[in-house]
């Protein structure tokens, strides 16, 4: 009857079945569709029942979110006013998921008054990952239907549930088998009709009881830091207040009220950009839909150290068989014995079961001989940065691996090209360069060499994916996309403590913005030793001002590291810090040294002098060509370098606050830092032609 679903009759059952691909998105197209199908089926004297139900991928994946931007969510008929109709319905209204079901679609199947699912289904509301909430009855309905607490972890963490674990969780009534699945469900929905029984009555408040009268206030102060900002998070656990204190009816109107809100905030827009932006970055110029991928069927690592281990098991974590490869067995042993702590870490924090661990670990094998890597359909060397080892591993690789197979670098610096041209095959070598933890970690930076063939580019862009990365596609330059941008903001942060900040102050000012860890703390638990080594291959361009990593060499000559030797800027006893006097001492000497007088620096200082100049390098990546948009930055610098998602990425904030201010800002340290601002704080050539 639609080009956007299909009515059919069996027997005394309507199924109206969703067919919009490629995910029934929820648009107003579709909605109007769903409209006019229950009025027929409702009209209809013949019809006792209606299923709705979608195809054995997807039943719906919930609401148009280009229609958020639009102000079209709104047009009729409205999500939230179907799914008040399905409730409403004279005849029992069955939601049959052949498919995965998120955000709106699992509202649909919520206001239906029976559920029913298939194994090995995924189900879930992630509408907080957008800045909003379920704003289709989800956070009234879920409630009634799991409990308070079951409801409120599901819809605040935005986390998918099996079919399997929904059953449990009281959302589905029953699992039906996969074959004949919409023939079973018509049997259910017959039954049902037969039976006469009156629809599960949802109206009264969600049971509350056993929960203390603070339970609410407790759940907004649990997640106080981690959503330091944020609206929508607050706004979920308020809706969900309602649902156990409120009838329907009135808990449905408090939650309109929230979405509404949520939509006009700006974290709603600025997830919403990432959102897109993420589906972009997977568009790489010069690669067509239609390329053909390579086939990657089992992949090797080079190194067994914290990094390699990290690869290995992501890629084991999605079932690829991968071989470790190190020249020295003892570290290898250890590098092995690392994956199964790490793995056990998760077990004991319910990440895993141990059955999983033992499948994973099944798909790990190693070796000390390149000559049982032949028939590897990927290699990916991990070994220590330093182009003089990378380039003998692709040499060795080269000779080795068969004809067709993918080498990766995993450099985070280091010059792709010239790594590649030890090789006679450059057109198969590529960087891919993840973050560490590489197992946990969902960025991966995807260097493109300038004779990376597009058939790799578009395997590894895939692959990426089914080893649950975000990919972004970057160009070659030293540190890339995310490892160059983060050089002025941690050049600032180390200049502002030898100019009269302390590293808490910077710390502070930066996790208060959003950021889940400073700086200098960041510095600290990534090793100042790593920084100090990293700059010793440097050449005297790339070299930055003395003053700014005097304090860095100054700690590293005493043997203060970091977290890991418990002393770096901070003090630390295990994972707790304490500020460490002495540190300002140095800062101070170092000040006179150079001839710079320290003074009380605010706080707005020190948040514009750590962001303006990363977003200043970020114009200059764009206008060099080393990203290709400007939302791939934002994806690599949310996913990667823990800017706060909801501000969108450095380059959507600098749109929020405004070229002009940034570009005012500049002008001013420019200005007032003498030489080092004459140096640091000039603007990328196209920077002011975008502010206007």
């Amino acid at each position: 009857m639609s080009n956007f679903l299909e009515l059919a009759r069996v027997d005394n059952i309507a199924v109206i079945t969703l067919a919009s691909p490629p995910v029934n998105a929820l648009g107003q197209a579709l909605r109007e569709a769903i409209g006019d199908a229950l009025d027929e089926a409702l009209a209809d004297d013949q019809i006792d029942a209606i299923v709705l139900t979608g195809n054995e991928h997807i039943f719906s994946a919930g609401a148009d979110i280009a229609e958020f931007a639009a102000g079209a969510a709104t047009a009729e008929p409205t999500l939230p006013g179907l799914v008040l109709r399905l409730r409403a319905s004279s005849k029992p209204t069955i939601a049959a998921l052949s498919g995965d079901a998120f955000g709106g679609g699992l509202e649909l199947a919520l206001g239906c008054h029976y559920r029913l699912a298939r194994e090995n289904l995924r189900l879930g509301l992630p509408e907080v990952h957008l800045g909003i909430l379920p704003g289709a009855g989800g956070t009234q309905l879920l409630p009634r239907i799991t409990g308070i607490e079951a409801a409120l972890d599901m819809i605040l963490t935005g986390r998918e549930v099996s079919s399997t674990e929904a059953l449990d969780m009281g959302i589905i009534d029953e699992l039906l088998p996969t074959e004949n699945f919409c023939g079973a469900a018509c049997e259910f929905a017959s039954k049902v009709a037969a039976e006469r029984k009156p629809a599960p009555d949802l109206n009264d408040p969600a049971d509350a009881s056993g929960l203390g009268s603070d339970f609410f206030e407790t759940c907004k102060t649990s997640i106080k830091k981690k959503s330091r900002g944020q609206l929508a998070p607050f706004k979920i656990i308020d809706c969900v207040k309602a649902a156990a204190e409120l009838p329907l009816s009135e808990g449905l109107a408090i939650e309109n009220g929230a979405i509404l809100e949520c939509l006009a905030s700006p974290q709603a827009s600025a997830l919403q950009h990432l959102f897109f932006a993420e589906r972009a970055a997977k568009k790489v110029k010069g690669v067509e839909k239609d390329t053909p991928r390579r086939s990657v069927q089992r992949v090797a690592i080079i190194g067994s150290g914290t990094m390699g281990g990290g690869i290995a098991m992501a890629f084991a974590n999605a079932g690829y068989p991968v071989t470790i490869l190190d020249l020295d067995g003892g570290a290898l042993e250890r590098g092995l014995q690392a994956i199964k702590a790490n793995y056990a870490i998760s077990v004991k924090r319910g990440r895993f079961s141990e059955e999983q661990v033992q499948a994973f670990l099944s798909k790990i094998t190693t070796t000390t001989s390149y000559d049982d890597l032949k028939n590897t359909d990927l290699v990916i060397e991990a070994v220590f940065e330093n182009m003089d080892v990378k380039k003998t591993v692709l040499r060795t690789l080269d000779k080795v691996c068969k004809s067709g197979a993918i080498l990766a670098t995993n450099t985070s610096t280091l010059d792709v090209n010239e790594i590649a041209a030890e090789t006679s095959r450059p057109q198969d070598v590529i960087g891919l360069h993840f973050f560490s933890p590489a197992n946990i970690m969902k960025l991966l930076e995807i260097v493109r060499g300038d004779k990376t063939a597009a058939d790799v580019l578009a395997t590894c862009v895939e692959l990426a994916s089914s080893v649950g990365k975000i990919p972004v596609v970057v160009g070659v330059c030293y540190g890339f996309v995310g490892n160059r941008m983060l050089a002025p903001y941690t050049r600032e942060a180390n200049r502002l403590i030898i100019e009269g900040a302390s590293p808490e102050q910077i710390d502070k000012v930066l996790t208060d913005f959003g950021f889940a860890m400073g700086p200098i703390s960041m510095i600290d638990l990534a090793g100042i030793d790593v920084n100090c080594k990293v700059r010793e291959g440097l050449s005297e361009r790339e070299m930055p001002d003395p003053s700014t990593t005097a304090l860095e060499r100054k700690l590293f000559a005493l043997g203060r590291c970091g977290q890991k030797s418990s002393r770096g800027f901070y003090l630390y006893d295990g994972r707790n810090k304490a500020p460490d006097p002495e540190v300002i001492e140095f800062a101070k000497e170092i000040a006179a040294e150079h001839s710079i007088n320290r003074r009380e620096i605010s706080d707005r200082e020190i948040l514009e002098r750590c962001l303006y100049p990363l977003i200043n390098e970020g114009i200059a990546v764009l206008e060099e060509g080393i990203a290709a948009r400007s939302g791939d930055i934002d994806v690599v610098y949310v996913n990667g370098y823990g800017f706060p998602k909801w501000r969108g990425g450095p380059m959507y904030y600098a749109d929020e606050v405004g070229h002009e201010a940034v570009l005012e800002a500049l002008a001013r340290y420019r200005r007032e830092l003498g030489d080092y601002g004459k140096r640091y704080f000039g603007p990328a050539s196209t920077f002011e032609w975008l502010a206007g």
